[in-house]
């Protein structure tokens, strides 16, 4: 979608309020209205194993979405359908993953900050301005921008982008869980649980682990880390 469609001529209750909601969102950070203003997060940051996912979403203040919120306070089967309806309401959105090899060159800021530009860049229209999660920018945008510290919980924008990134790479890593069998990835995506552990412990790292995190780098020397990810993947 390349435009905005006009008010029609007697707005709801209903709409009036969404707009006024994303009005303040976005004169409160400097936006000059609330057209335009895109909502960029991340998730997956924490994770052992597989990629950070981005994304980033322009509401459309036509039309209101009930719910919105972290992802990470909401159940999944709410995250999943608040994901359908963010897609079929948003102007546009964009959703990119960085890879494990990517996290490991850059180390996971910088991976990030890379997938907060790919996402914005990626955006089918052009963003007027960007609230980000979080207290960092990256260095180049292609818009004016302001970090929002909490912003997943407190701008309908990044929470939106926080529930299509959170869903996305839940998907990934129920794929990925098929591809290696046996560490759980379904069930923990790749977070450090003991289930997780337990798995290293017995089967070592494959490919999708994050080879720069510490807790994988104590658990492993160098040299038997990567001996034993070439074990387990031939």
């Amino acid at each position: 979608m390349n435009a905005v469609e006009p008010l029609p001529a007697k707005p709801s209750v209903r709409v009036l309020r969404w707009i006024d909601r994303l009005r303040r969102s976005a004169t409160r950070h400097g936006a000059n209205g609330e057209e335009g203003v895109a909502g960029v997060d991340e998730a997956g940051r924490g994770p052992l194993a597989g990629p950070v996912v981005v994304a980033a979403v322009i509401l459309d203040p036509r039309k209101p979405i009930v719910g919105l919120a972290d992802s990470k306070v909401i159940c999944e089967n709410e995250r999943e359908r608040l994901a359908v309806v963010i897609r079929r309401c948003a102007l546009a959105f964009s959703v990119v993953a960085v890879d494990v090899d990517e996290i490991d060159r850059y180390n996971i800021f910088w991976a990030t900050m890379l997938g907060m530009q790919r996402a914005l860049a990626g955006l089918p229209l052009p963003p007027a301005y960007a609230l980000v999660d979080g207290n960092q920018l990256p260095r180049a945008m292609p818009c004016p921008a302001r970090a929002v510290v909490d912003g997943d919980a407190r701008e309908p924008a990044i929470s939106a982008a926080s529930i299509i990134a959170k869903t996305v790479r839940d998907r990934i890593m129920c794929e990925l869980d098929g591809v290696h069998p046996g560490y759980g990835f379904a069930r923990h995506k790749g977070y450090s649980t003991p289930e997780h552990f337990e798995a290293l412990d017995r089967l070592g790292p494959c490919v999708i682990h994050r080879r720069s995190f510490a807790p994988v780098q104590a658990k492993y020397a160098t040299g038997d880390l990567f001996a034993a990810a070439a074990s387990h993947d031939a």
